[in-house]
């Protein structure tokens, strides 16, 4: 018997990688936290599968069910949205699972921000705009950030950011950013993405909160921060694909040799 953890990707069905979707067809046990994964993802499972939404049950609760299939012999797709490893609350899951000596799976999903970052049909590094992406959320109902890692620190960087349960918190991002990062920044705020009903609100750091108070926004959104979203970035080419730029496997072209003429 395994529990396999899977990232079931931001939102669209068809974005669960094909491992995670196999691992779903042949698990008789099925926990998946129903207001993120879609339940096209989760009807995968076997027509007799015990299937649950775990977004009403406590760890405890979760850990009874998983030992319940353990001793049943029966494997266990525990699916998350996302990426697990990204927010994904399994560190604690793995813990117990460790000491119950019960062996488990990872399989990686299609993060927000990649999502996110192809809905915008962007890239989110730049030749020198910004070659990092700061991945992050602010302290609202969950546990403290940890000292040192605050937005205000972040942004010193100069980093695109990727900021995560933060939408409520619009206010406080704002206020951290504009001192670095300056009021013209651009933002953009992907609500729900890849689901059907998606939304994009674009904007700068200036008009940003306003926009998602505007639009009633208070959960399942990511906020983008960085120069790299500007519509009109001008950015040089990157050297990976330059003429000029040799490696192993496109290396220097020879000279051509030319015949000397006949005096």
């Amino acid at each position: 018997m395994t529990v396999h953890f899977i990232g079931a990707g931001p939102g669209a069905p068809d974005l669960i990688t094909l491992r995670g979707a196999a691992l779903i067809k042949k698990c008789k046990v099925c926990l998946y936290a129903g207001s993120l994964v879609p339940e096209a993802v989760v009807a995968m499972a076997p027509k007799k599968a015990r299937v649950i939404d775990t977004a009403p049950l406590n760890l405890d609760e979760i850990m009874a069910e998983i030992v319940a299939a353990h001793d049943k012999d029966l494997d266990v797709a525990r699916v998350h949205s996302g990426d697990p490893s990204l927010y994904g609350a399994i560190a604690e899951q793995i813990r117990r699972l460790k000491k119950l000596d019960i062996p488990f799976t990872i399989t990686p999903g299609v993060p927000a921000f990649a999502a996110t970052a192809a809905i915008l049909q962007t890239e989110l590094t730049l030749p020198e705009i910004a070659q990092s992406v700061i991945l992050t959320r602010t302290a609202m109902k969950s546990s403290d950030m940890p000292k040192g890692e605050t937005l205000a620190n972040f942004a010193k960087t100069g980093a695109t950011l990727a900021i995560h349960l933060s939408i409520r918190n619009i206010r406080h991002v704002v206020d951290e950013l504009v001192p670095q990062y300056g009021a013209d920044c651009p933002v953009v705020v992907v609500v729900r993405a890849t689901w059907p009903d998606q939304e994009i609100i674009r904007g700068s750091l200036s008009t940003i909160a306003a926009k998602v108070r505007a639009a009633k926004i208070t959960r399942t959104a990511l906020i983008l921060v960085g120069r790299v979203l500007a519509e009109d970035t001008d950015f040089r080419d990157s050297a990976l694909y330059d003429p000029k730029h040799v490696h192993v496997l496109r290396p220097k072209p020879k000279a051509k040799l030319t015949a000397k003429k006949k005096s």
